[in-house]
Parts: C-alpha cells; structure tokens; sequence
C-alpha cells in the first residue's frame, strides 16, 4: 500500500508558480542543496556563486553514480530538468528518463526540448520501463516517499520497496546516487523549534516527512553496498541563506507573482532551514551505493 506523498501534496509546493521560483533559484533552477566549494571562504571578495555550487552538485552525483558514461538513466524527482540538462548537454548520456509528480515541472522541463530525453508525471511505484537503467539518480524526492506520522517500521517499508524498485531496473554492479535531507542527531530541540519544523511539515511540504539516515541505509540493506557517503548540513544552511537573500531582493516581483501570504510563508521556511541546518537539526545526506551481482 502506498503511503508517500499524493499527487495533490506535491503539487501544493511544486506549482506554486514557475516564475516565482525562478526569482530566487539559480538560472538552472535547481531547488536542491548545492555543494560548495569547502576551500573557496563565502565571504571572500568574489565568492562562488550558486550556479556553480549547483553544477558542482550535479556532476558528483552523476560521476558517482557512473551515468557520465550510461546508455539510459533515471532521474526520480527530475524538477525542472536540470539533472537531465547536464546529462545531455555535458555528458552527451544516450537516453534519460525524468520522474515528476508536478504538472508545471514537467512543462518547463519539456520546453528545453532536450534531446533524447522523456519526461514523465509518474510516481516510481507506477514506472514501468521498456528497458532497465545503468544508473539511477534521486535529488530531493526522498523526503516524499513517506507520510508524515508514519512508524519507522512503516516508513523503512515504503523506502525499501523503493530499492527494491531500483535493484530490478539496475545491472549488477549498477549505481544509485542519492540527496536527501536526513534528520539530525541534535537531541535538544526548543518549542519553537518544533513549532518551526512543524509549519516546515505542515504548510511547506505536506505529507511528508524527512528520514533518518539510519533508515535509509536499513532499507537498502541486503539489497546495495553503500559505496560513499557525506553529510553536508553546512552546505544546505548556505544555500537556504543565498535563496532568503535572492527572495527578498525580488520581494514586491514574488509578491506580485504569488501574492503576499505566500511570500512570507516561503521566507518564514528559508530562514528557518538556515537555522536548523546550522544547528544540525536536519542534515542533509549524499549517499552513493551500488548494487550486488
């Protein structure tokens, strides 16, 4: 039974408005934690610039999972199709196929009329391909896979059924590389942070819930080898701060654009992601692993 965010849940968040992410997003509109370059200070007099933190991120997630050199590869939660841009335009990858719940994704996504390349509205649980995949990537959809207020006996059961998918789509040897925010191991945890984690849960993502990194490694046991891992909480506090910043620069066009309630709603939920990340209440996980024979 599934027991993942619907249809309705994602669009809540994900169709918003295309222009009103494309205000405080990287040109690439990339809505997923970027990886910053640890050697170059932030505040240096030239810092690095989002877009190519953002474009640091899609390379090691495709080099990791060896789709740099993939016939077919599978991007579930493609967004608006940055994953699959890079594919194609930089690693020149033979057939890609994106998985999105969101209507107004998929048609930003299509009208880069990419080559050789498939955009689907589809749920993973209902993907059927013609053919299997040599690499596997999933940026950011993790989080959806299971409903808030589920046991951990509950959600690891969605999750695993998820790898489960994957281990049949994959060869021997095959890679998924994987991003998602995980809980974090910070015990201590005030009212208000509660309450902030909770309109996070409530009004940002509904019916969603953010795993621990405990439950991901349990669910894919037995099924794949974890071949790296990181965790960069650092770097999604950042990135959360550069997209505050890049919102509030263009406040009365996102006003304008989604009205002011949701705004504020948005700038409440950065802000607080810059905090929580900081403070390791939430992590934020790359995780590469490979299938047995």
């Amino acid at each position: 039974m599934y027991q993942g965010a619907t249809e309705e849940a994602i669009k809540h968040h994900y169709d918003v408005s295309n222009d009103f992410f494309a205000l405080w997003l990287d040109a690439s509109l990339t809505y997923t934690c970027a990886l910053w370059d640890d050697e170059r200070p932030a505040d240096e007099a030239e810092p690095e610039t989002l877009e190519s933190a953002q474009a640091r991120k899609l390379d090691y997630l495709i080099e990791g999972s060896r789709a740099a050199s993939a016939q077919r590869v599978l991007d579930v939660g493609c967004g608006w199709g940055s994953l699959l841009k890079r594919l194609q335009e930089v690693y020149g990858v033979r057939q890609a196929v994106g998985l999105t719940l969101s209507d107004t994704q998929a048609e930003l996504g299509r009208a880069l009329e990419l080559p050789r390349t498939d955009i689907r509205v589809e749920n993973w649980r209902d993907h059927e391909p013609a053919a299997g995949y040599d690499a596997i990537i999933s940026i950011g959809a993790f989080e959806h896979f299971a409903k808030t207020g589920l046991t951990r006996a509950e959600r690891v059961s969605q999750y695993r059924e998820f790898f489960e998918r994957c281990y049949e789509w994959l060869p021997s040897h095959g890679r998924i590389a994987l991003q998602t925010n995980v809980k974090g191991n910070n015990r201590v945890m005030d009212k208000a942070t509660v309450r902030e984690l909770m309109f996070i849960i409530e009004t940002i993502f509904p019916e969603s819930e953010i795993p621990a990194l405990s439950e991901v490694t349990e669910s894919s046991e037995k099924l794949f080898d974890v071949v790296s891992m990181r965790n960069d909480p650092d770097h999604y506090s950042r990135t959360c701060g550069e997209w505050l910043r890049r919102l509030r620069a263009r406040r009365d066009e996102a006003v304008a654009s989604v009205g002011e309630e949701n705004v504020a709603n948005y700038e409440h939920y950065l802000g607080a992601c810059v905090r929580h990340f900081r403070n390791r209440h939430l992590g934020l996980a790359r995780i590469i692993l490979e299938k047995g024979r």
